[in-house]
């Protein structure tokens, strides 16, 4: 099938094919990091992230699926790790925010491959409290609460104009409030975990996987997954 390709594209494919990364060089992850739980590992390696300069360390790529059982993914930004789960605000009318209504479940990954790293949680979702919202907002950028108001999430805009005079119409409503509102439809989401596997990339692929399961009362279990 390959041969059949014009010979720019049979190129491009086999790019595509060479590409390879050789991992490996620090320590194994091992069972015995996850001794006080995925908590502090999860934090200690977003430090590394951190420390690495990884562009947006807090990005991660959000799975949903739709009322008609449709998977969608995109990057979003997590704005809180805790133990009780991760975070991130979205507009609730969004195509993700509309997925989660329908079915409250969802996979997000903060893929740290410049490191060599990446965890993955999945599990139950829920909308954050009002109080929750409101403090995460006071903290944003004026430009960042304008462009929640300006933007009608997922929804089909006519042009790029037509998104910035709408822009122009909100800072204008808002001229000389400091204090601008947090948008009707708009909130947090929380992850709150059943599973949280860490992935360590290895040299031949033999890559180190641990998952966390974590049941109802809250008791874990740990197991090495094969790559």
């Amino acid at each position: 099938m390959t041969n059949s390709l014009p010979p720019a594209e049979r190129r491009a494919s086999a790019d595509l094919a060479a590409m390879r990364v050789s991992y490996g060089g620090d320590a194994d992850l091992v069972e015995s990091w996850l001794d006080d739980g995925w908590f502090p590992l999860v934090t200690s390696w977003l430090d590394e992230a951190v420390a690495a300069q990884i562009a947006e360390p807090n990005a991660m790529v959000l799975a949903t699926v739709d009322a008609d059982g449709h998977p969608a993914t995109r990057t979003v930004l997590c704005k809180e790790i805790t133990p009780a789960g991760v975070v991130f605000y979205t507009n609730y009318g969004s195509a993700k925010g509309v997925a989660l209504q329908a079915h409250p479940y969802a996979s997000a990954s903060f893929p740290w491959i410049a490191i060599q790293r990446q965890v993955t949680f999945r599990g139950h979702v829920s909308k954050v409290d009002a109080a929750d919202t409101q403090a995460y907002w006071n903290t944003r950028p004026r430009g960042s609460r304008l462009g929640a108001w300006a933007s009608e999430q997922s929804s089909l805009v006519s042009s790029r104009e037509a998104l910035e005079q709408r822009l122009t119409e909100v800072t204008a409503r808002f001229e000389g409030d400091d204090d601008i509102p947090v948008p009707p439809d708009w909130g947090g989401f929380r992850i709150a975990p059943v599973s949280v596997e860490f992935w360590q990339g290895r040299n031949n692929r033999l890559h180190n996987r641990i998952r966390v399961d974590i049941d109802e009362s809250g008791t874990t279990m740990l197991v090495r997954l094969q790559p």
